[in-house]
Formats: structure tokens, sequence, C-alpha cells
């Protein structure tokens, strides 16, 4: 596509809106908006305090306004399901991957079209991270290979392949040169962006590493694991200062462990979310490992992606039932952990 087509801009407070109306269902007081897909939702993503972007099977970027229930836009320019959106912090960029092979960059300021393509990729796109000054796009495959961009021009600078590397997710540690990604051959690697080459491999884990994670202050990744029957289904929280260094382990999905993430803090408890194939949405103790609070989603099927919004309220992608607003508070019960205070998590609206 070539040359970049807008300025880079600070996003506007571009849509308010106001509540939907409530479900039927009025034991659960779950509110019901407009669905913002047509089909199973792969991936979720925050833009702003208000608005959320996610993709899907229906072949369809589309920004949300969770917080009013309304959609505000949907990009089109996939030919199959998306399978990864990312926003860059502080603007109105929005990046896409498919399984068409192709990334797509928008500009919620720049209509429908796509002010920018990434083409080069042999298999289905999984991974996608931004450089902290965003002039580089890392991209990641189920080809083999990790490729890094410049965002303006949409050339591959960069392109590295390992036998065996079939990239699920990409993370670019805040603040440093560092690459994250996991892959289905059950490795984590740490790449430097200045030399595309790999800086860290840590020690492989029993079942395929499906998603990681960052920490705000770049010193903890987490990543979650396939399985089945109780069996993997984990995630781990790892020290990034202390390369394969392990810190702790969260136990207790039934089926794969699809999305981890970091929560922000709320107040002196640092927390750490995950969703499973088993329906359920787990909140974690980091440090203890103590479950705190577990929500069952059922009918909703795999639950594949989470976006925490702000200390309270995080969503969440399904395959059967769309987008799930949680919010979290205080529980009067316990956790499962010893001596550690319960949490509710509950469903307040999908969408």
């Amino acid at each position: 596509m070539g040359k970049l087509q807008s300025k880079f801009r600070r996003r506007s407070d571009l849509y308010k809106t106001s509540r939907g109306e409530e479900a039927d269902n009025t034991d659960s007081q779950v509110i019901q908006y407009e669905p913002a897909h047509k089909g199973s939702i792969n991936t979720v993503t925050a833009l702003s305090p208000d608005l959320c972007v996610s993709g899907g099977s229906d072949q369809a970027v589309v920004v949300y306004d969770w917080r009013g229930g309304r959609l505000c836009q949907s990009f089109q320019g996939h030919n199959r399901e998306v399978t990864k959106v990312l926003g860059f912090p502080g603007s109105t960029w929005i990046f896409s991957a498919s399984r068409d092979k192709t990334v797509l960059m928008w500009d919620l300021n720049q209509g429908d079209e796509p002010i920018q393509e990434f083409c080069g990729h042999e298999l289905v796109v999984n991974g996608l991270a931004v450089g902290p000054a965003g002039r580089k796009l890392c991209t990641g495959s189920r080809d083999n290979s990790m490729c890094l961009w410049d965002i303006e021009s949409g050339e591959c600078e960069h392109r590295s392949n390992i036998s065996r590397n079939l990239v699920t997710h990409v993370c670019w540690v805040p603040g440093s040169f560092s690459i994250a990604q996991t892959s289905e051959d059950k490795t984590i690697r740490v790449w430097d962006s200045r030399t595309w080459q790999v800086a860290n491999t840590f020690p492989a884990k029993q079942y395929i590493q499906t998603h990681c994670d960052i920490s705000s202050n770049g010193h903890y990744l987490l990543s979650s694991s396939n399985g089945f029957g109780g069996q993997g289904c984990e995630a781990t929280l790892w020290d990034l200062r202390q390369p394969g260094c392990k810190v702790v382990e969260y136990r207790g999905h039934l089926q794969t462990t699809a999305c981890c993430v970091f929560l922000p803090s709320a107040n002196d408890t640092t927390l750490v979310a995950s969703s499973s194939h088993d329906n359920t949405v787990k909140v974690w103790d980091q440090n203890t490992a103590a479950c705190l609070g577990t929500l069952s989603l059922d009918g909703a099927g795999p639950l594949v992606s989470l976006a925490p919004c702000d200390g309270t309220n995080l969503l969440c992608a399904s395959f059967n039932t769309g987008l799930h607003q949680l919010q979290l508070g205080q529980g009067t019960g316990q956790g499962s952990g010893s001596g550690s205070a319960g949490m509710e998590v509950r469903e307040v609206a999908r969408f």
C-alpha cells in the first residue's frame, strides 16, 4: 500500500451514547446490547476508557462503546477471520491480523479504508505488537516467522524463521527493545528488536503456550497453556529480569487457558486474570497464585480473549455469546488460597 496515509494524532472523545436496555433476565440483571459481531469473537482489546476494538469470524474489525452500549464503527477489509487486534496508546490507530495472512492498519479518523497494509507472511498471523515510539510493528505467524516492519512505509525490515516456531502471541516489553512471543513449540522467546535475534529462550513448558502479557513495569511476563482435563491449562508468571525464572503457576482451569492478563492495580493487591475453554474467567493474586474469584459463563463456549479497561471492568470475548463486560469487586467469601480474601466477578452486560 506504500507510504502511510495519515498523520499521528491524539484521540479525542469520539463517541458518546446512553446506556441500553436491560435484558429480560432480571435474575442476573445482565444488560443486552446490540451485538458487535455476527459470529465467534477471537480477540478484544481496550482503546480508551470507553472504547474497545474486536475481531472475529465475520472478518470485521469493530469499534464499540462498551460503556454506552453502541457500535461505533465496523471496518471491512480482511477476507478471512480476524485473529488479533491492537491499538496504539494515545493515538487513533488500530492494527488487525487475519487468517488471510495480512495485517491491516486503520485510523478512526480516516474513514473505512485501511491506511496501511503489511503483506509477506505465508500463513495466519497470530501476533501483533507496536514499538513504544509507534514507528515499528512486530508480527508473528504460524509460518514460523517473526517480522519487523516500518509502519510509515509498510516495508518489512527484518524477518527471521525458526523451525517449529508457530507463533501464538507477541508482546512488546514496555519502554524497551525487547519483544516476547509464545509458540506452539511450547517455548517462550524474547527477541532484541535492534539485532532481530533471540536474546533469551525460556525452558519449554509441557503444553503449547497460547498467549502472553507483560506487566506495565516490564518486569514480569505471563503465559498461558493449552491442555485438557486439568492437565496443563495453567498460567505461569515469569521474571523477565531473570530469564527463564518461573515465579508461580496459576492452576484451576480444566481446559485450555486461552488468555492471561495483568489487571490494573486497584489497591495493594496485584491481580491477574485468565480465561479458558472451560467457560470460566478466574482472578488470581499475582504473588501468591491464590484464586480470588471465578465466573462461569455457561453456554459461552471457549473464552479466548480478555481486555482490562480499568481497575474494575474487564471485557471477555467468547465463541458463542459475543463480548461480555465483567465487573470486579470485593466479595464476601474467601478465595481458594490460605487466608486469601474473596473477590466477586460478575457479568453486567453483553454485546
